[in-house]
């Protein structure tokens, strides 16, 4: 279990990680997520909506740097 899914229980999250098996969707809650979601993945990112679809390998890194830039997951 990767420890930055938690958040501080004061606000609601920035993104939300929905686990999929094979793969992965994290939900910006907001646009200012989204933009740094958007401004931290490879151009070629797939999405789903408005949702990033991401293959578990990928996972710990997006939320660690997600949270390192100040944004709550969940």
């Amino acid at each position: 279990m990767i420890d930055a899914f938690k958040t501080n229980g004061s606000s609601p999250p920035d993104i939300h990680v929905e686990n999929h098996r094979s793969l992965y969707l994290l939900r910006p809650a907001h646009d200012r997520a989204g933009m740094w979601l958007r401004d931290h993945v490879a151009e070629d990112a797939q999405w789903f909506g408005n949702a990033l679809v991401v293959e578990p390998r990928y996972v710990a890194d997006i939320v660690n740097g997600s949270v390192q830039a100040g944004l709550e997951v969940a």
